[in-house]
């Protein structure tokens, strides 16, 4: 049997799949550039925009400069991290390179090319997610399927609206009613885009009573519409959650089918569970979805496919009702909107379709059972057998209470465990950013964090071992949320009792709270307080940050009201809350005393400098007068002092910049030994006493595991060598500068019984 013949493939075809290959492992890779060319780039002006070059340029240029733009002058790999593009996303990069070559070709070959295009992706996607008998329309914007729908219906209520036009909404309003846990702005958006008011837009509460919080309250929503129907109004579509953007849940579709059918209204349907359509066992709640009049499907982000189009999924007979609102198009390059999905969905296989929305099922069935046997951590999970998004907090309610003080937080604990939340979310997102968590705001839960892996496992890569660690620093973290919980409290009572501190007010910090530092002095004015304790507070937030502790300092969040404030991040289990907040104490009075004492410094050494020329010359008269005045004539003055030498006797001084005074250096040496003694117990009450390896603010035996008993052996042995070498160093320069000083005394003496007479004055102007 004769083989069918090959047929060649269009050059310009393979041509361009080469071409794409090789543009994105030139600019995946980072490599096309040498060390020599960046420092040249550094120096040059091609980044900056100039006018078009005539010559033009080769492609690798090209590329160099769009990989430049996209990565500018970091070359830190971690950094640079872009979006996992897997095969699947190449062929959706390659679908837009063919619109651009198919568009060129004659116009009955493009119509048959498009409307083929056009129908097997539109057949292939009501297939894939049980949506029979639909048509299609593929869109940029997710908001844009929704736009057009609302056109469908509004031609299909208002008859002559494609002639008279707005004239005809003025008797009879039409009413979109959405959904309060809805995506924000988007009946806004709908408004806009339609050119309605604001009045033609009814948002529906959730369910207060029975339910979850998160769906639509059906039994209000047929109120709200037997109201606008007395009143005269229209009521035209209704916007359901098939998956809620915050929480995914998803709303009664079954009802609100029935009361669509009822009062002759559209049902739309669009969230992140429609995906789950493609699956085997698919919940009662999502397959309602399969009755809606329209759906909105963003196979992109479920797919991991970079650059497709949304889809929105339709029934309607009138095909130029469809055409009026812009759902259809009778321009073939308009069709080619669905050619990269089209080469996608061709490329992964129905299989490999069901398998990735599974095993993105799977991760949030997975992480869902581990937080199950984490205590302090509350879910929020509609079905927790199906939900493809898992939102969860941490709980003040199951979090234990022994170790301290949570008596002060019913008023405002909503807005900590929210602060709280925030910070988890943040530090699980950076430390393992392959989960894809992010923080979401929620209504009645507050803040929480939220996995959706059908939203980001395609695109990062996310795989079970990924959620492991996941869950493994949860259990890390959680500890850490509930000492800071227990500690605020005794951490605001620790600081009222300090006179120079004062307690920061700040629910949204995530950490202990927030103290400023207050000078005791009252006798400036208000701008040179506030210029004081500015300065203070600064000096004493880098000395806090310099200390060896793992408490985290910061000048507090960006849009604090209060300024000029010390903000303590984390606690652990072994926090020593008072030793912390003396410590802040005593090192503010060090900064406080030493700023007052350089604020003097310029008068107390004036005055010293005053006293000293007094006491000299005071000194100078004295000794005139006990050698009397023949000892100061030239000749006879040597005369006298060779037969009969004077013992001279000079008497040191000292001065003290502390006290601003002179003192005299005779009891200096003497008492020396006793005042380094006295220093040496003079040390701060907030630096106690403390195991090698120990770090500051912690509790003796609080942690089982802070110090090992190797490292404690070796590092006290490190310590007995430093304080011995200390001391060593200590004692010779204590008695270096005692010797100097004892020399140049006696040489001084000496000196004064060998000066020729009259020259006793000059030598103490010099010495002045």
């Amino acid at each position: 049997m004769d083989k069918p013949p090959v047929k060649m493939m269009d050059p310009t075809l393979a041509e361009m799949g080469n071409h794409l290959s090789d543009a994105m492992k030139i600019l995946e890779s980072g490599k096309l550039e040498s060390e020599q060319g960046k420092e040249r780039r550094k120096l040059s002006w091609k980044d900056i925009p100039g006018p078009l070059q005539g010559d033009g340029q080769d492609v690798v240029s090209i590329l160099q400069l769009v990989q430049n733009l996209m990565h500018g002058d970091d070359d830190k790999q971690g950094q640079r991290r872009m979006q996992y593009v897997a095969e699947q996303g190449h062929m959706a990069l390659l679908g837009h390179s063919l619109a651009a070559y198919i568009s060129v070709l004659e116009r009955e070959r493009l119509r048959k090319l498009t409307t083929r295009i056009l129908s097997d992706t539109t057949l292939w996607l009501c297939r894939l997610f049980r949506y029979e008998n639909g048509s299609a329309y593929y869109h940029e914007d997710d908001c844009e399927g929704l736009v057009k729908v609302c056109r469908l219906v509004i031609n299909t209520h208002y008859e002559d609206y494609a002639t008279e036009g707005f004239t005809m909404l003025s008797s009879k309003h039409p009413v979109i009613y959405q959904s309060a846990a809805c995506r924000p702005g988007l009946g806004q958006h709908l408004c806009s885009q339609l050119g309605l008011p604001l009045s033609c837009l009814c948002i529906v509460p959730c369910n207060t009573m029975f339910g979850s919080l998160h769906q639509m309250d059906v039994a209000l929503l047929d109120k709200l519409i037997r109201d606008d129907r007395e009143s005269g109004k229209v009521p035209l579509l209704l916007i359901a959650n098939a998956g809620t953007p915050g929480a995914g849940h998803t709303d009664k579709l079954s009802r609100l089918k029935e009361l669509c059918v009822q009062y002759n209204m559209w049902l739309h349907v669009e969230g992140v569970n429609l995906a789950t359509l493609a699956l085997g066992q698919v919940s009662s709640a999502v397959t309602a979805a399969t009755k809606c009049d329209s759906m909105t499907l963003t196979p992109g982000p479920w797919l991991g496919l970079p650059a497709v189009p949304a889809v929105t999924l339709y029934r309607h007979e009138d095909p130029a009702l469809s055409l009026a609102a812009g759902l259809t198009s009778s321009q073939p390059v308009e069709k080619l909107r669905a050619l990269p999905l089209w080469l996608s969905l061709q490329y992964l296989g129905h299989d490999g379709i069901v398998q990735r929305i599974k095993h993105a099922s799977q991760l949030s069935q997975q992480l869902l059972g581990h937080l199950k046997t984490l205590a302090p951590i509350k879910t929020s999970v509609e079905d927790e057998l199906n939900s493809p998004v898992v939102v969860f907090r941490f709980s003040q309610d199951s979090a234990p209470s022994s170790g301290g003080s949570v008596e002060g937080y019913l008023e405002g604990e909503r807005d900590i465990l929210d602060a709280l939340n925030r910070w988890l979310g943040e530090q699980l997102a950076q430390q393992v950013p392959l989960s894809g968590v992010d923080v979401v705001e929620l209504e009645d839960e507050g803040t929480c964090v939220r996995f959706s892996p059908l939203m980001t496992a395609a695109a990062l890569g996310t795989q079970e071992n990924d959620v492991a660690a996941l869950v493994e620093k949860l259990g890390e973290m959680i500890p850490v949320l509930s000492c800071t919980l227990r500690f605020r409290q005794d951490f605001k009572d620790e600081v009222l009792q300090q006179a120079s501190l004062s307690y920061i007010e700040d629910l949204s910090w995530p950490g202990l709270g927030g103290v400023r530092y207050e000078p005791r002095t009252t006798d400036l004015d208000e701008d040179k307080r506030q210029h004081s304790v500015e300065k203070i507070n600064s000096d004493l937030l880098k000395k806090l940050m310099e200390l060896d502790t793992d408490l985290y300092f910061s000048g507090g969040p960006e849009f604090c009201e209060e300024k000029n404030g010390i903000f303590i991040g984390m606690a652990t289990e072994d926090l020593d809350v008072a030793e912390l907040v003396e410590t802040i104490v005593s090192i503010g009075k060090d900064i406080e005393e030493s700023g007052k004492l350089f604020e003097n410094m310029t008068e107390v050494v004036r005055r010293g400098i005053q006293e000293a020329e007094l006491q000299l010359q005071k000194a100078n008269e004295e000794k005139l007068m006990e050698e009397g005045v023949f000892r100061q004539i030239p000749l006879v003055g040597s005369v006298l002092n060779w037969l009969s030498p004077v013992q001279a006797s000079v008497k040191g001084r000292t001065f003290n910049l502390a006290e601003g005074c002179l003192d005299s250096t005779e009891p200096v040496y003497s008492v020396k030994a006793q005042m380094n003694k006295e220093a040496s117990l003079d040390s701060p009450k907030s630096i106690t006493k403390r195991f090698p390896g120990q770090k500051l603010f912690r509790r003796q035996g609080a942690g089982s595991d802070s110090v090992s008993d190797t490292s404690s052996v070796n590092q006290l042995e490190e310590s007995f060598r430093e304080t011995a070498h200390v001391q060593a160093s200590d004692a010779e320069e204590a008695e270096v500068p005692q010797e100097r000083h004892v020399h140049i005394v006696e040489e001084t003496a000496l000196s004064d019984q060998r000066v020729p007479e009259g020259h006793e004055t000059e030598s103490v102007d010099t010495l002045r």
